[in-house]
């Protein structure tokens, strides 16, 4: 059963205004099928470079492979293991630039291939990320509960098959680990590099402390750079900066650290099951990181750079998530209360007060049933309603075709 994708209509948009069109994000998260239901009606031809015969023939001669295809439109799968196609790609686009959505490529990393795509299609290429499911995109198939929701993660295989989470889980980390790390950057310690791993999972919706990092798993601070940077490009972390400009001095430099799968860091902390995750010491920070990385979800379906943030006042104060759009900051707290008072808008009250005008709306993400109105023009919402929210406040700003590329 195809699950059509948030980002199905700026895919077709992009095709109609861009000689090429590259779909990342990461393994497993639908970007296979997404194409093959998008755009097979439309004619496309579909090559997948993981064949190694392909990826031979296509190597050794690529002139010769994309001849073999005549002027059909191509769906180009996991290009990355074929950079030496991206220059034979630019010179036919050049030969005929009016022709639109002709190239279609995906790719699991971001490393070699974002630097082939810079050096040879800039100007040429509309980038789209797939992530895996959506709150948005699920509609019946929503969990009755954020426990639930959280526990279950996006990726397609789970969603449609959650009896197989704990298996499908298990082998894609052992998978990651020994395709997509060793091709990143060559790390020869994997064990190392799972503990590492584990760590970070364990500091989900915390602000990044690289000194710990590396004297936990016994590594230097650059190497744990490095690593951190190998997690981002392969889409398993986001980080997200903090919040400063125009609010007094800057006292945060580091990041938070959030998984895009809320599953996968429940398998890597070793949380037994939803109620034990909802309900255990790493129940508040799940929550903040599953709502995070939802707007970016949100985000990245309508080609927009993610301007998200979080904050924090000289007094310790905090807002978890700053959304800056249109020029206005609606400020987000993320609390796992079915029952909001005021000690849960404390930061977001102060916030507003030093923000001043651009200051969009206060909103506390929570587990109440509805919309509740809250003192200071706060509204709690529950956390289901969340796309909704994002829908009819996000929305307007992110529509134009403008922001695609």
């Amino acid at each position: 059963m195809y699950i059509r994708r948030a980002i199905s209509p700026v895919l077709h948009l992009a095709c109609r205004q861009f000689p090429a069109i590259l779909v990342t994000g990461p393994r497993q998260s639908g970007k296979t099928t997404l194409l093959q239901e998008e755009l097979g009606p439309l004619g496309y031809a579909f090559v997948s470079f993981d064949d190694p015969v392909v990826r031979e023939f296509a190597q050794q001669d690529p002139n010769g492979f994309l001849d073999g295809f005549a002027d059909k439109a191509l769906v180009l799968d996991e290009i990355q293991y074929v950079p030496g196609l991206f220059s034979y790609l630019k010179m036919r686009i050049d030969a005929d630039r009016a022709r639109h959505g002709r190239f279609v490529l995906t790719g699991s990393q971001q490393f070699q291939m974002m630097k082939n795509v810079s050096d040879s299609l800039a100007g040429r290429v509309a980038m789209l990320e797939l992530l895996p499911f959506s709150l948005e995109e699920l509609s019946e198939r929503i969990a009755p509960t954020a426990a639930e929701q959280i526990w279950r993660g996006g990726y397609p295989p789970v969603v449609l098959n959650p009896e197989a989470r704990e298996l499908w889980l298990r082998s894609y980390l052992s998978t990651y680990l020994e395709r997509d790390v060793r091709q990143l950057q060559s790390i020869r310690d994997l064990g190392q590099f799972q503990s590492f791993l584990t760590l970070c999972a364990a500091a989900q919706s915390q602000e990044v402390n690289l000194a710990r990092l590396s004297r936990e798993c016994g590594i230097s601070q650059p190497a744990a750079r490095q690593w951190l940077g190998v997690l981002t490009a392969s889409y398993i972390v986001q980080l997200v900066p903090p919040y400063y400009r125009n609010l007094g001095k800057r006292t945060i430099k580091s990041h938070k650290l959030y998984f895009l799968d809320s599953a996968l860091a429940a398998e890597l902390t070793r949380q037994p099951s939803a109620d034990a995750l909802w309900t255990g010491a790493m129940g508040g920070a799940f929550f903040e990181g599953w709502v995070v990385t939802e707007t970016i979800k949100f985000q990245k379906a309508r080609a927009m750079r993610p301007d998200l943030y979080f904050w924090r006042s000289h007094e310790g104060l905090e807002v978890d998530l700053v959304i800056e759009s249109g020029g206005r900051l609606h400020a987000v707290e993320i609390k796992q209360t079915a029952t909001p008072s005021m000690h849960h808008i404390g930061g977001l009250r102060r916030f507003r007060n030093l923000a001043g005008d651009v200051v969009g709306s206060l909103v506390l993400v929570c587990n109440v049933r509805e919309p509740t109105p809250l003192p200071d023009r706060v509204t709690a919402i529950p956390w289901h309603a969340w796309p909704r929210w994002m829908q009819e406040n996000l929305v307007p700003h992110f529509a134009s075709s403008e922001t695609i590329g």
